[in-house]
């Protein structure tokens, strides 16, 4: 079994800056990660929001980021995190390959989107197909957006969308929202929003960019086509905290609980990301998170090993 200070699960932002910080404390360090570096940004096209790029795409900026964190000695392996463990103060890792024994451990594991799962959605994901209003609305400035959902996280997005288009659907598949009462008002009075109510997509059209929404009401039975020059899915969100689900505290959706370190309930685990209960996800978000858990997880080692 490898023995470290501080494995940290998935490369993302937050983890590759995480990997940084500790690398740079002279911490044994590695980050384990079943995909590829950069997480959901290595998906990403362009970039506008990360502080000092105008843009950037995602691709560049994790291969920067993880150029960044092995310059100091962070360790990269691509393995599948299957089980985490306690014993004693230890964190004990198992991997598709390998074992680990770590002092401490962040967990940086992102979530994804709950899918339409429709014809279309996939394959015109970046091209007008979007689950992040702060991350993309920008640039659908002037275009008709479809929103789908009818909770908190849709309406507050479709209310942020009408910054940018000139008109916003709300779709959902009720005839009522189930979103805050306050938030329901701020939509109904904002005049660039329209309610499509009982229904719901089944089809995302376009050949290089988003066209139109294929709609059917679950009522009548009526099937239509929506014109929209983007769609933002908002119909929930999937932490990735199932590996240490046992061990921590997390809410009803799967989000880890975190307190301002980062840290668990567990000593000497931390969360970071998407898959910690928070107010947004942004990477500036994941980065702030892991500058903090590495440092927290440094002056734990310090307390608890030295």
């Amino acid at each position: 079994m490898l023995e470290y200070d501080l494995v940290i699960i998935g490369a993302g932002p937050g983890g590759l800056t995480a990997g940084l910080y500790g690398a740079r404390a002279e911490l044994k360090t590695v980050c384990l990660e079943k995909l590829s570096p950069g997480g959901q940004i290595a998906n990403t096209d362009r970039i506008d929001d990360y502080p000092g790029f105008t843009s950037i795409s995602g691709p560049e900026l994790a291969s920067k980021m993880l150029d960044h964190a092995q310059s100091y000695g962070l360790e990269l392996k691509m393995e599948e995190v299957k089980e985490v463990k306690l014993d004693g103060k230890y964190k004990i890792i198992k991997t598709d390959r390998e074992g680990y024994k770590s002092k401490t451990l962040i967990v940086g594991t992102g979530g994804r989107p709950r899918l339409l799962n429709v014809p279309g959605e996939k394959e015109l994901y970046g091209k007008g197909v979007s689950y992040c209003a702060i991350c993309d609305g920008a640039f659908f400035k002037g275009e008709i957006i479809a929103v789908v959902g009818g909770g908190d996280a849709a309406v507050e997005e479709g209310i942020y969308l009408t910054k940018f288009g000139k008109k916003v659907y709300i779709i959902h598949r009720r005839d009522q929202l189930r979103a805050a009462k306050s938030i329901q008002e701020h939509a109904f009075r904002n005049e660039k929003i329209e309610f499509i109510w009982d229904s719901i997509v089944t089809k995302v059209n376009g050949t290089n960019q988003v066209e139109s929404l294929s709609l059917l009401n679950k009522k009548t039975g009526e099937e239509s086509t929506l014109d929209v020059g983007a769609v933002f899915p908002f119909i929930g969100f999937i932490p990735n905290s199932g590996m240490v689900k046992d061990l921590v505290e997390t809410d009803e959706s799967g989000y880890i609980i975190t307190d301002y370190k980062m840290e668990t309930k567990v000593r000497g685990i931390y969360a970071i990301g998407d898959v910690r209960k928070q107010l947004c996800k942004q990477i500036t978000n994941a980065v702030g998170d892991g500058t903090t858990a590495a440092v927290a997880a440094d002056r734990y080692i310090d307390e608890e090993f030295d």
